[in-house]
């Protein structure tokens, strides 16, 4: 299980004139944070920093990543990753946009904004845990669309889109053992799958 964000959150710090803005978004891949990282660096063009720090599960493990973004070495991306890494957080991508207010606040004072934005933000994140699983396709007829759907409800399978064509096709959302029982059982069920297919891994929310 693992433990991340349930939505993207924003939280505002002053610190003597600078602003702090830290935005914390849910990630799933690397491609992903930095496409988030540079919408977040056009979004605040005309701040002095965006520094930020990642961690993110890919298939080689856990990936950790961070910048100063021109502040001195270790105030800033540093300590965020040390937040992140100390909740036990998963697939989140910090950023943390300063407007310099033209006091200087020494590598003391900007450690502490820094994380004290950070943290000021996860107050008010509200947090969910995550499995690894994948988006499966399932092709079946109209006729038993309805009894698929109330399967799936039964079942606690997320289904993530449905598509209407000349027979419908279904994404959903199982864990690795749903996906066994559901291939061990597909020979009984009051249904019948037309085609059956993985299209790719990835971590799944359960309620």
């Amino acid at each position: 299980m693992l433990r991340t964000i349930k939505e993207d959150i924003c939280a505002e710090l002053v610190e003597k004139k600078s602003k702090f803005i830290a935005n914390i978004m849910y990630v799933q891949t690397l491609q992903e944070a930095e496409q988030k990282i540079k919408e977040i660096k056009k979004k605040y063009y005309d701040a002095r920093h965006n520094c930020f720090a990642f961690s993110v599960l890919s298939e080689d493990g856990i990936v950790n990543r961070f910048s100063d973004d021109g502040e001195p070495s270790g105030t800033a991306g540093g300590p965020i990753l040390n937040i992140i890494n100390k909740n036990e957080l998963i697939n989140v991508l910090v950023v943390v946009t300063r407007y310099f207010g033209g006091i200087l606040l020494g590598t003391g004072g900007l450690v502490k904004a820094y994380s004290e934005s950070t943290l000021k933000a996860l107050e008010q994140a509200e947090f969910v845990t995550e499995q690894l699983g994948m988006e499966v396709q399932i092709i079946i007829s109209y006729a038993d669309i309805e009894k698929f759907k109330y399967y799936c409800n039964k079942s606690n399978i997320k289904v993530v889109n449905i598509e209407y064509d000349e027979q419908v096709k279904c994404i959903i959302e199982m864990n690795e053992q749903e996906k066994e029982d559901f291939i061990i059982n597909m020979p009984n069920l009051n249904f019948k799958v037309e085609n059956y297919k993985i299209i790719k891994k990835k971590n799944i929310r359960k309620p």
